[in-house]
């Protein structure tokens, strides 16, 4: 699945030389959490979110104790972004963004990596939606069922590959049998998590009627 099959394409945005205020009451109005920022030209210039506007000092928000080994600069920028009525001062600049034409995975995974919850989407670098947290949750309900493996070895391959995809379980030599869509799992694997995982993985293969477990137990009497 791409972004441009999950992005909200009914942007609402905001000029960087409109008010914080403006910005609020926009994000209010609209129910959301974040505006994109657009110069007079139509580019992508900045984001401006929540979590720019909660240290603000219309909340009452203190500047820090000055720290002599930050520079000058950046306590000059920090009192701009918490004091300065512009949207432009207030913005996070040069935000994260994504081609429209990526996975929602590679999406999914901006947002983990830059702790962020919304992405601007680029279409030749022209602005053209934004995909949030909220979008990719959309993404899971809409998802369909894994309907690729038909048939005890088909299914016994499915699960082998996705043993060896970053689950935990690649190093545990983990065997693996199918009959009549019965899973038997084999292997050294001891940690109730891993276990978990290695059930959850083999469930998640279309055709599976039942998983059996045939771990060593780690606690034996």
């Amino acid at each position: 699945m791409l972004v441009k099959d999950v992005m909200t394409t009914e942007i609402v945005n905001i000029s960087p030389d409109n008010s914080v205020r403006q910005a609020a009451r926009v994000m209010l109005d609209n129910h959301v959490s974040g505006l994109p920022v657009v110069d007079d030209q139509g580019h992508l210039v900045g984001l401006i979110s929540e979590g720019d506007l909660i240290r603000r000092t219309e909340l009452g928000g203190a500047a820090p104790m000055v720290d002599a080994a930050v520079a000058a600069e950046d306590r000059a920028n920090a009192y701009l972004k918490r004091s300065s009525w512009r949207v432009g001062d207030a913005m996070t600049a040069n935000p994260v963004t994504i081609d429209e034409n990526l996975s929602v995975a590679r999406a999914a995974a901006l947002m983990q990596e830059r702790g962020i919850k919304r992405i601007p989407v680029l279409r030749d670098g022209a602005l053209v939606g934004i995909v949030s947290r909220a979008d990719l949750l959309q993404a899971i309900l809409s998802a369909k069922p894994d309907e690729t493996a038909i048939g005890d070895e088909a299914i016994r391959r499915s699960i082998l590959v996705r043993l060896g995809e970053n689950t935990g379980l690649e190093a545990l030599d983990v065997s693996v049998d199918v009959a009549d869509g019965i899973v038997h799992l084999w292997g050294n694997v001891e940690t109730a998590d891993c276990r978990r995982a290695a059930r959850i993985l083999a469930e998640n293969v279309h055709g599976v009627r039942a998983v059996v477990e045939h771990f060593p137990d780690p606690h034996p009497r």
